[in-house]
């Protein structure tokens, strides 16, 4: 398992396989966005092999993100790539949904675990209004193809002040009192030239809790108040489900941290957060054999930052969030 600086094992790679999307979502892309060429992006041969690296490097986790990696044609042979790779136990997809109702079931058949779906307002005006042009019986339909399929079910809502920081909320947490998923709600993060929309559209974790509290009562805190990957959790009086708080600016989990990113176009991203980047696409495609690409990335591993620096108005600008992979 390899170890950075900081004594953090780092075995969780989130990998985005595209950086394109069908939503545009104002909080993470402009609605006339420009992806890149095919021919700049990973291309599957190239993802196998970095996937089977990883996997012996002692890297146990994969997920797969974008931009919407339901949109990449090879996905379900990339999960089973993925899921048959020793060393990795646990493959996951963060998807938008709206292919979902499509492909949940081809997924879950090549072994894909678990599902995290973004839907960040149950009311059809609002989602619409968030998503550009989203329609959230898209959403419905393949959060249902999920769980027929058997995948385990996380829903993740970003929540932007004054849009869907009050009775969105509320109905969001309402899903987990009947149905055993998580619902997270994610902090906006600033990055590059939308920074200080998302800096002033940020909502923290207490005044959401403020919120929950309000229309629910007393929260329950769930492993108290451990962790369970980037989320602290409470659960709902009566609950099946449970509640998580992403909360990167407001209670920052740096010191526990265990990922690190690969950018659809082949860059090892270190933190989110940092532009502190390796460039392995040039390494594939100059020639570079197994050992010298491990080498890269343990080295990668051991300069990992300890934290992000948003609290010494640190921003990073070489990226937008769609174009890393959340």
């Amino acid at each position: 398992m390899p170890l950075d600086s900081y004594n953090r094992d780092i075995d969780y790679l989130r990998i985005s396989l595209t950086d394109a999307c069908n939503l545009r979502c104002v909080y993470c892309m402009p609605e006339n966005m420009t992806f890149r060429p095919r021919d700049e992006l990973l291309s599957d041969a190239e993802l196998r092999r970095l996937i089977t690296l990883f996997g012996t490097l002692g890297f146990r986790k994969i997920r797969f993100t974008g931009g919407e990696p339901t949109l990449r044609p090879g996905l379900v042979e990339l999960v089973r790539h993925a899921v048959n790779t020793p060393g990795i136990t646990a493959v996951g997809l963060t998807t938008n949904g709206v292919l979902l109702d499509q492909l949940a079931q081809p997924l879950a058949d090549a072994g894909l675990q678990t599902a995290n779906v973004s839907i960040d307002s149950l009311d059809e005006e609002k989602f619409r209004k968030l998503t550009r042009w989203g329609n959230l019986r898209d959403v419905h339909a393949g959060l249902a193809a999920a769980a027929r399929a058997g995948l385990r079910i996380k829903l993740n809502a970003v929540v932007c002040r004054g849009v869907n920081d009050g009775e969105d909320v509320v109905a969001l947490a309402r899903l987990t009192l009947n149905n055993p998923w998580q619902v997270r709600f994610i902090e906006q993060m600033p990055f590059g030239n939308n920074s200080d929309f998302q800096k002033r559209g940020m909502v923290s974790e207490a005044e959401l809790l403020t919120v929950l509290t309000t229309a629910f009562g007393p929260l329950e805190l769930v492993n108290g108040g451990q962790l369970d990957g980037e989320a602290r959790l409470y659960r709902l009086p009566g609950g099946q489900g449970a509640l998580g708080f992403i909360s990167p600016v407001s209670a920052p989990f740096c010191a526990g941290c265990n990922r690190m990113r690969l950018t659809a176009d082949g860059v090892l991203r270190l933190c989110l957060l940092r532009d502190n980047e390796i460039n392995l696409l040039n390494l594939l495609r100059g020639g570079e054999n197994d050992e010298a690409i491990a080498t890269c990335i343990r080295q990668a591993v051991h300069e990992k930052p300890w934290g992000h620096g948003l609290a010494q108005h640190l921003i990073p600008s070489a990226r937008g969030m769609s174009e890393i992979g959340g």
